[in-house]
């Protein structure tokens, strides 16, 4: 059985280490110290250097006891803010922050998950295959732990994801990739009230280019968002610049695509009609995940769910996490729901079932 009360210890424990983005060092020194305590193997890659961190992620390495492929667990180390001086408090079968700060159970609970799963096997002498942890950094701000991930330290193929919401047994089995996008409008300064006619205002450019464009909820794979709009100076100057700063994700990579080149051709359609001139700029952030109907991580799991009595659900998701990266990488990537909730926000929470029931399954999930 799951071990209530030691998961419970090892999550508040986790929580309670203060590890925003790029600063994810004291966590690394707990988890290394619990792994290499019992023996196991674990190396540190040189992601924090490339992403200017201070730790780079933990490849564990957990012998194997029995026979099998080789497989491997994932969860990051990182929070979103504000999650220093996270203090978590037990309401009934509840865990939630104090209220002040995030709860960081995104992704706390999917180390301790992985953690107990691996000490209920070691407790019921249990045979497993050769088991590796990769616990990662900088999820959060950009996936960077993934992007920058020594995958020579990771001969397994197959890589559970802990880390979505959703009650146990929720398979994600597509997310989308996204683009980051830059819109750069250069107009033509004069004075405002002097000589207007000499001017060229970049945010009535901008303004003309957003008009056009078709946003948000774009169809049921894809969206669109403006997040950020900067340009002018004062009032009685006509605006020389403007930048827009917006995003694209699809499940389909076509669909993405057209939804680039749409928000491109109303920049030049807006520039055509006011004058000026733009710089429409992006960068694909992830690729998009899909996992195939005979994948055999998507198979071992689904028979792990059966064995302990639970119904697979496959799901989509809108959002992105490290399974992209690594799905792009090569690695057969699946991400599991782990019941937290609430994500983000300073009401997240999650309840000791979803902790105890989905360490359950991730032990089913490393067996033999």
């Amino acid at each position: 059985m799951i071990n209530k009360d030691r998961i419970l210890s090892l999550f508040f424990d986790l929580v309670k280490i203060d590890s925003p983005s790029l600063k994810e060092k004291e966590v690394a020194v707990y988890l290394r110290k619990i792994m290499e305590e019992r023996g196991y193997e674990v190396r540190e890659d040189n992601a924090g250097k490339a992403s200017g961190g201070n730790t780079g992620n933990l490849i564990v390495r957990i012998p194997a006891t029995g026979g099998g492929e080789p497989i491997a667990f994932s969860a990051h180390m990182d929070c979103v803010q504000p999650c220093l001086g996270v203090e978590p408090v037990l309401d009934g079968d509840v865990v939630r922050s104090a209220g002040n700060t995030v709860l960081g159970g995104d992704d706390k609970a999917g180390i301790a998950m992985a953690i107990e799963a691996l000490n209920h096997l070691e407790d019921e002498s249990i045979p497993h295959p050769e088991i590796y942890f990769v616990f990662s950094i900088c999820e959060e701000s950009g996936m960077h732990g993934a992007k920058n991930l020594n995958t020579d330290l990771l001969p397994a193929k197959d890589i559970v994801i802990l880390d979505s919401s959703g009650e146990v047994g929720t398979l994600v089995v597509a997310a989308p990739a996204k683009a980051g996008i830059k819109m750069i409008f250069t107009g033509r300064s004069a004075h405002a009230g002097i000589a207007p006619e000499e001017g060229i205002s970049a945010i009535q450019i901008a303004a003309e280019a957003v008009a056009g464009m078709t946003l948000l909820r774009i169809d049921a794979e894809t969206t669109a968002n403006l997040g950020h709009i900067d340009g002018g100076t004062v009032t009685n100057i006509v605006a020389e610049s403007a930048t827009l700063t917006a995003e694209a994700r699809s499940l389909d990579d076509g669909k993405l695509q057209a939804q680039l080149e749409h928000m491109e051709a109303c920049c030049a359609a807006a520039v055509d009609k006011v004058g000026g001139d733009y710089k429409f700029e992006y960068e694909i952030s992830y690729p998009a995940l899909h996992v195939a109907d005979d994948s055999t991580i998507l198979k071992r799991v689904e028979l792990a769910c059966e064995k302990i009595n639970v119904t697979p659900r496959r799901v989509p998701t809108g959002g992105g996490s490290d399974a992209n990266i690594l799905y792009g990488k090569g690695f057969n990537a699946l991400t599991l729901g782990i019941g937290m909730s609430k994500v983000h926000t300073t009401d997240e929470f999650i309840t000791i079932d979803s902790l105890t029931g989905c360490a359950e399954l991730v032990a089913e999930i490393m067996k033999s």
